[in-house]
């Protein structure tokens, strides 16, 4: 026997069990977006090396470690896509989309990155993303903050998660400080982890995110960055937690958050939560008015976040808040003998085009009704619609309630069914 092929580690197949949990997070995502008024955009998943070396930062993790990087068949150096803000920003340019002009988009779909696998983080995963562009103001953060206060709400979990928030200034304000971090870094380079120690000399505001309890306690007394911000960076923060304010939006101020990438300035924030132990961060973003510009766009503001769909998935499942979706099967049609087969799948069709939405399943394959019911009950159908040889001579269908057992069958005549069986389902929704 042939030796069976493996998925390759950490990229994992959605299984049909699977399944319905995504496309519950993915519909409800999608509901979301369309409520705010944002268009979806598609990117290839590889692109050009370049783009992510210029855009994530050439010292950062993902590009020194993380990336799916090969040369094609010219010679040229491509990657699969580690996230999908840079990809955003290369097609917006491309199309011309972006300069003077304002863009609400948003994207969902596969990212790589040649991490360790562990539950809720993968080598293939998959990302929802928003970004808004052409505008400024504090504003456009609120409502990007909004949106995900409001996706929150909608899964039933805005009690499990905390917004956290910070200004990194402007690029000169975070050159400034980085300069005064690096200095006190430099002096207690001793008392660093290793970790630490290799990010200072590459990217040192990284070390503020370090988990170490030691270098955690070494930071107390480290530069802040508030005390570098430049005026405009103030006010904008300043504007920007009172329109939160005024919708609602709790959050904490946390001037150690500064995110991985290198091309965020202004407005960081991230979602947090203490359901997932260690992976605590389930949303992140912020503003990165330069990132058009640097990837050979002409100067446009911008601000977005992305979240990962595993973790989302993770932190629901983890809550309990799948335990109770749909079944992907309303209807489960059978049929006893040849004959009644082929009015059974006449009947099947005629209801998916007279009943919009409702999911029918066709018995195949032959047996007797008891096996039937067997097959119908794992479907996890509601209601079963049967037609035998005494049925078709009547111009019936019998309707029977697979979950509730108190209800008794019914007769249906032919060409009643589809009224009867909205009915039913309005009935019991």
């Amino acid at each position: 026997m042939a030796k069976q092929i493996q998925a390759v580690r950490g990229m994992n197949d959605c299984l049909p069990d699977q399944s319905p949990a995504w496309q519950y997070i993915e519909q409800g995502l999608r509901d979301l977006v369309a409520g705010y008024g944002y268009a979806e955009i598609r990117t290839p998943v590889v692109e050009s090396t370049d783009l992510f070396k210029r855009s994530i930062g050439e010292v950062t993790d993902i590009v020194e470690k993380e990336m799916y990087t090969f040369d094609d068949r010219n010679g040229d150096s491509l990657t699969l896509r580690p996230e999908g803000t840079a990809s955003c920003v290369r097609a917006g340019n491309q199309a011309g989309l972006l300069y003077n002009q304002e863009q609400r988009l948003w994207y969902i779909g596969p990212m790589f990155r040649h991490e360790r696998p562990q539950k809720g983080r993968y080598r293939q995963f998959h990302q929802f993303g928003v970004e808004l562009y052409g505008l400024s103001g504090a504003d456009a953060d609120a409502e990007v903050i909004q949106l995900t206060a409001k996706m929150w709400q909608d899964f039933g979990i805005a009690d499990q998660v905390t917004l956290q928030l910070n200004s990194l200034g402007s690029n000169q304000a975070r050159a400034d400080y980085k300069d005064a971090l690096v200095a006190f870094l430099t002096a207690h380079e001793t008392q660093l982890d290793e970790d630490s120690k290799r990010r200072l000399h590459s990217n040192p505001l990284r070390v503020l995110d370090s988990k170490n309890p030691q270098t955690q306690a070494l930071l107390v007394d480290a530069p802040k960055l508030s005390e570098y911000l430049d005026d405009d960076s103030q006010q904008h923060m300043t504007r920007l937690c009172e329109l939160l304010d005024s919708l609602g939006i709790g959050y904490q101020i946390n001037e150690r958050l500064v995110r991985g990438l290198d091309y965020y300035n202004k407005t960081v924030f991230e979602w947090v939560t203490d359901a997932l132990g260690a992976q605590g961060t389930v949303c992140a973003g912020g503003r990165y008015d330069g990132l058009v510009e640097q990837l050979g766009g002409k100067a446009t503001t911008a601000v977005g976040f992305a979240m990962g769909m595993e973790r989302l998935l993770l932190l629901l499942e983890t809550l309990g808040k799948l335990n109770e979706l749909p079944a992907p099967v309303d209807v489960y049609c059978m049929a006893s003998g040849e004959e009644c087969m082929a009015a059974s799948m006449k009947l099947a069709q005629q209801l998916r085009s007279e009943l919009a939405g409702v999911r029918i399943m066709q018995h195949l394959g032959g047996g007797n009704l008891k096996k039937q019911f067997k097959r119908a009950d794992k479907s996890g159908a509601r209601y079963a619609l049967i037609l035998g040889q005494q049925e078709l001579a009547d111009g019936v269908v019998g309707l029977k309630h697979l979950r509730n057992h108190d209800l008794p069958q019914e007769q249906v005549p032919l060409a009643e069914v589809a009224t009867r069986l909205a009915a039913v389902m309005n009935e019991t929704e």
